[in-house]
């Protein structure tokens, strides 16, 4: 994984803490960043 924490943590910590839509939305853009020309490192979920 590109970034810190993993995707499927900061999917379920997204989902806690913003609910299904907001944290899918979240979640969501996060996957779709996760590529060879997407961003990396540390991205907690705001």
């Amino acid at each position: 994984c590109r970034y810190s924490p993993t995707c499927s943590h900061y999917t379920l910590e997204a989902l806690r803490k913003h609910g299904l839509w907001k944290g899918g939305g979240l979640a969501i853009k996060r996957i779709m960043s996760c590529h060879p020309w997407g961003g990396s490192g540390y991205d907690p979920v705001p």
